[in-house]
């Protein structure tokens, strides 16, 4: 996953308002009492929201397994002056070379770990190591609800700065799982276009879930939000928001 996907991805995401999401978790994390002067983002992907968190003074370091993503996210940091250390790491078995204040996944990176303990439960188990007494792990996860009735059996398409691209997904119910059919069309700079073609798979885990594993992992208290809100979550919110934090 996100090798080709990688050098498309932010035409793709040109729409999100990074500086906002930013804001959101700052916001999320003071409400909890943690103001962090260094943290992790883990599936920190093309960087679009790790430099923004860089840009307020914030000791980041970006964690993602795929090496062509963190190849755009170190440009995209050059190109703002920025030195941030990118590592290539499966979230599941994090290891940083000292503790920080909070460990973050955001847009989606939960839902790429599948709902066992092997999955979910190493990551929130590596995260919670990872983090300083008083710190908290803070991420989101596309719900039930947008996994199935929003994405699930549904068609897009779109064509955008020389990228063209099309995306079948199949919701599978009694698994939980959306996969995700991704191909897409990158024109050249001779005017032709190459084609690349990528599978992803989304777990759809529920509130319930989320809260076991973080238990298990060691979480004493877990808080959670409706999308971009401070709002209990409901069922038809299509993204929750989730503070873990450690004594």
């Amino acid at each position: 996953m996100y090798q080709e996907f990688a050098q498309v991805y932010d035409a793709l995401m040109n729409d999100v308002d990074y500086p906002a999401w930013a804001a959101h978790y700052l916001a999320l994390m003071r409400r909890h009492g943690v103001v962090p002067g260094a943290l992790a983002e883990c599936a920190c992907g093309t960087g679009s929201f790790t430099v923004e968190l860089a840009a307020r003074g914030i000791a980041v370091t970006g964690v993602d397994s795929s090496a062509d993503m963190l190849r755009v996210a170190a440009d995209k940091a050059r190109t703002r002056g920025m030195t941030i250390p990118f590592v290539q790491q499966d979230m599941r078995a994090l290891a940083l070379h000292r503790p920080v204040d909070a460990v973050l996944a955001t847009c989606d990176g939960v839902n790429y770990l599948c709902g066992t303990t092997q999955g979910v439960g190493a990551f929130f188990a590596a995260a919670y190591a990872a983090i300083k007494p008083g710190g908290g792990l803070f991420f989101d996860v596309s719900t039930p609800h947008k996994l199935a009735h929003v994405l699930g059996d549904a068609f897009f398409g779109g064509n955008d700065a020389g990228v063209s691209y099309l995306w079948q997904n199949r919701y599978d119910p009694a698994r939980a799982l959306l996969e995700m059919e991704l191909t897409g069309f990158v024109r050249e700079a001779d005017g032709r276009y190459r084609r690349f073609d990528e599978t992803h798979v989304q777990h759809a885990h529920s509130a319930r879930e989320l809260e076991r594993w973080l238990a298990g992992a060691g979480f004493p208290r877990v808080h959670m939000y409706g999308e971009r809100t401070f709002e209990p979550p409901r069922p038809s919110d299509q993204r929750w928001h989730v503070a873990a934090l450690k004594d």
